[in-house]
């Protein structure tokens, strides 16, 4: 047989051969390297794997290591970890449940924002839901909300960290793109090619995640004015309204200056990404102690949390640039360019066809796990089919956060599963949660129709 042929059944085993170990149960990094390493063996023992591939991987190492733009994620996730932990995010929850809660739908409203702005200042999409599962479920449930749409909003409003900057998923993707879109286009004869960075994947990021936003404040304004019984107003005491004011003040406004610090930082070009995380790490040490929350026991929960969480990113990291490797050198690359340049469509349908296999692993392995095993094999052959490198990292983004949502298998349901009370069953968690996957799938709609809400905000503010 073709040794050629042979790499590529191995490259195609290899791929699925990692997912049934997933399907197993065994740890992701390790089922990475360890799955790989073994195709590897079999590769050199038929004579299409040279085990002297390996030796790059002690520069891809160093190079994650020494990676300035990295240095941002746990920066990032530590700010958020102490706002989690500190009780700031519980208490904006509360407080502008409290604003909006005596309208109809008001207890939605205030959970989609407060969703958005903790998606602004954590990223982590995990911690958000549990957090709003803990503290606004219960709140919904006691107003008469039905439980299906209380669910719906919670976990939908959850997964905004998935896309609204500053998430950890862009940093890394915008890191992975910006080398391939310049091998891209050196090898079509641009040795001058236009960098991609951080920045312009949060600046892109930025209006399709308002799009999402708006999409579910209609879709909540539509539920409240054709199905009021479903989300009735919250009744508030006069005490409570006496000093609603005086509170919004003081839960709202510094998260929401510290927020304008972070974003604005980087989409003024005043500072890199790995620049406004650590202000936005600091400057959330400094809100807990101006707001009287600072304590060491959680400062050290929050390095805990954080050293937890990233470490188990850069480990996967590390195990998937050996699958990386072994996919490439047996002739991987060239089956997925083959297989996806011959689809009919073009850019748009082969850039399809790849949001759709990132869509259905959604539904078994994790954000990190698909884009660091994805993009590299994927991602050349799109930017070299004309896909913008922005517009590719942002709707593979919302892409993402829709197979965090989608029954039976979204991680969002899960995590909102293990806090919600027994009242509220696994069934309506799903059912709450279709019409706002409706809604991703016409946001996503949106974007791939029009370009530009992705591409045109970085070229306005870099260029």
């Amino acid at each position: 047989m073709d040794s050629v042929l042979i790499g590529e059944i191995l490259a195609v085993g290899l791929f699925f051969g990692i997912i049934a170990t997933l399907l197993i149960g065994f740890p992701v990094a390790f089922s990475l390297a360890g799955t790989s390493l073994v195709f590897a063996l079999i590769g050199w023992l038929l004579g299409v794997f040279d085990p002297s591939n390996f030796g790059a991987l002690a520069s891809r190492y160093i190079g994650f290591m020494t990676n300035e733009v990295l240095v941002a994620v746990p920066l990032f996730i530590f700010m958020g970890t102490v706002l989690e932990r500190s009780g700031i995010a519980e208490e904006l929850l509360t407080t502008m449940g409290r604003l909006f809660g005596r309208v109809r739908g008001g207890l939605a409203f205030s959970v989609i924002a407060v969703g958005a702005l903790l998606a602004a200042s954590t990223g982590v999409v995990g911690a958000t839901v549990v957090t709003m599962g803990l503290i606004s479920l219960p709140a919904m449930m006691r107003a008469g909300y039905d439980p299906k749409l209380a669910s719906g909003v919670i976990c939908a409003s959850g997964t905004l960290g998935q896309i609204i900057p500053p998430s950890t998923v862009l940093i890394f993707m915008g890191d992975m793109l910006a080398g391939i879109n310049a091998q891209v286009q050196m090898s079509k004869g641009n040795f001058a090619p236009s960098p991609v960075s951080v920045g312009d994947l949060f600046a892109g990021a930025m209006i399709p995640g308002l799009l999402l936003v708006l999409l579910y404040f209609l879709f909540t304004a539509w539920k409240a004015i054709f199905d009021p019984e479903s989300c009735p107003a919250m009744e508030v005491s006069d005490a409570e309204r006496a000093r609603l004011g005086k509170d919004v003040l003081t839960a709202l406004v510094p998260p929401l200056l510290l927020i304008v610090a972070v974003l604005g930082s980087i989409l003024g070009g005043i500072a890199t990404p790995t620049e406004s995380a650590s202000v936005g790490a600091m400057g959330a040490i400094l809100l807990t102690l101006v707001k009287g929350r600072f304590k060491w026991g959680m400062l050290r929960e929050s390095a805990i949390g954080t050293a937890t969480v990233t470490s188990m990113v850069f480990v996967i990291l590390l195990g998937a640039s050996v699958f990386s490797i072994v996919f490439r050198m047996m002739g991987g690359d060239d089956l997925v360019h083959e297989f996806l340049t011959d689809l009919p469509g073009g850019a748009t349908g082969a850039l399809i066809v790849v949001l759709l296999v990132m869509f259905l692993l959604g539904f078994i392995l994790d954000t990190f796990e698909i884009i660091f095993i994805v993009i590299p094999i994927t991602a050349p052959v799109l930017l070299a089919l004309g896909v913008d490198p922005v517009f590719l990292g942002v709707i593979v983004g919302v892409n993402l956060q829709t197979s965090f949502l989608t029954p039976p298998f979204g991680f969002s349901l899960f995590y909102l599963r293990g806090v919600a009370p027994g009242s509220v069953s696994t069934g309506m968690i799903y059912r709450g949660a279709v019409p706002f996957v409706a809604l991703q799938l016409i946001a996503m709609a949106i974007i791939i129709a029009f370009p530009a809400l992705a591409t045109w905000l970085p070229k306005f503010i870099y260029q």
